[in-house]
């Protein structure tokens, strides 16, 4: 008995070796097989995502073209759409950012959107008056008139082309003292949208606005045409509220705006009064082409009502600024954004404010 204990320990020790060994083996195969799996999603994502990014270029130079087309004699017996009153629609007009379908087609699952940058508040051309207008509109009812010459006047001192500081405005005297300080623009020639954030007072006057869907700083035009407007840019324009911006939106679906009498159609004259001066039935050749693959909220267990237009969850996408100046040159780049962020996509909120159209 007391020989074979020895051998008893040393099996048990045996035992525990081999133990620990299975566990360490276990975990050291499990790692293994984690990194190779991570390796090959890696992979796997990386070809999704080059994929997508060609998909996308594609899908941008298909729209310059698109834009291209635009300019060109439309051909002999195209199918024109027409309205149901048998009027013949604006094929420019489908540039306000609705869906589209390219004559030349992207890959099935690519979104293509185009901004007719005449749909936008321009300012390069905006007026004082008209400046003033959008102040007092972006204030709400009843705004204090000494913050809207304050505001006004520090616009028109960034604008204006020398350094001296009007009544209640401010110049390099005021933004030299911030910090980090910096120079007014002292030209109404603009680079950007953004560069009105750096003006007195503007960027808690204008927070919580996507800039680049409201305004522009590229093309000539001075007035905005409703049948391009972005939701944006019309939530700035005196004389239209929430209820009146879906109503419009819902018009122009299956009706061009060509005059202020179709205006006056859904717009109670007073506010046609306000809103008069800053509309136009003009086209510019800049536009913003955003592309995307498309997603929808909704999954495939839960697909849309019939009849219900699926809500578009994208907010950002590629976005390209172009101008289109004839049919013999490649559109000229002005701008390139990966992440631009996208204007309000969504369709008329007929149901959201029990809107009636007018027959």
């Amino acid at each position: 008995m007391k020989m074979l204990k020895p051998v008893v320990r040393h099996r048990g020790s045996v035992i525990i070796i081999v133990l620990w060994t299975s566990v360490l083996l276990t975990i050291l195969v499990t790692t293994m097989a984690s990194k190779v799996r991570l390796q090959a999603r890696t992979a796997f994502h990386n070809q999704v995502a080059a994929n997508d990014w060609a998909a996308v270029q594609a899908a941008v130079n298909l729209a310059e073209a698109e834009l291209m087309m635009e300019r060109m004699p439309r051909p002999v017996g195209e199918q024109m759409e027409i309205t149901d009153d048998g009027e013949l629609r604006t094929p420019a007009y489908r540039f306000n950012g609705q869906p589209l379908s390219l004559n030349y087609p992207s890959r099935e699952d690519m979104q293509v959107r185009i901004y007719d940058h005449s749909g936008k508040i321009s300012l390069h051309r905006i007026s004082r008056r008209n400046m003033q207008a959008l102040i007092e509109h972006r204030l709400g009812e009843n705004p204090d008139p000494n913050e809207v010459q304050r505001l006004l006047s520090a616009w028109t001192d960034w604008t204006d082309l020398n350094d001296l500081q009007g009544l209640d405005g401010a110049e390099s005297q005021y933004y030299q003292s911030l910090d980090p300080g910096y120079s007014p623009r002292n030209n109404l020639e603009l680079d950007s949208v953004d560069e009105i954030l750096h003006i007195r007072g503007f960027a808690e006057l204008f927070e919580g606005v996507n800039l680049d869907a409201a305004f522009t700083v590229y093309g000539s035009q001075a007035s905005v045409n409703l049948n391009l407007a972005t939701r944006e840019a019309m939530q700035l324009l005196p004389g239209l509220n929430d209820e009146l911006i879906e109503t419009l939106i819902a018009f122009r679906e299956t009706e061009d705006i060509d005059n202020r009498f179709e205006v006056g159609l859904v717009i109670p004259t007073e506010n046609l009064v306000e809103l008069s001066r800053w509309i136009g039935n003009n086209t510019s050749n800049v536009y913003s082409i955003f592309v995307y693959p498309e997603i929808t909220a909704q999954s495939d267990d839960e697909p849309a009502d019939e009849g219900e237009p699926r809500t578009d969850p994208v907010t950002q996408a590629y976005m390209k600024i172009v101008e289109v100046r004839n049919i013999n040159q490649l559109p000229r780049v002005l701008q390139v954004n990966p992440y631009g962020q996208l204007p309000d996509t969504a369709p008329a909120r007929v149901d959201e404010y029990n809107i009636v159209l007018p027959n």
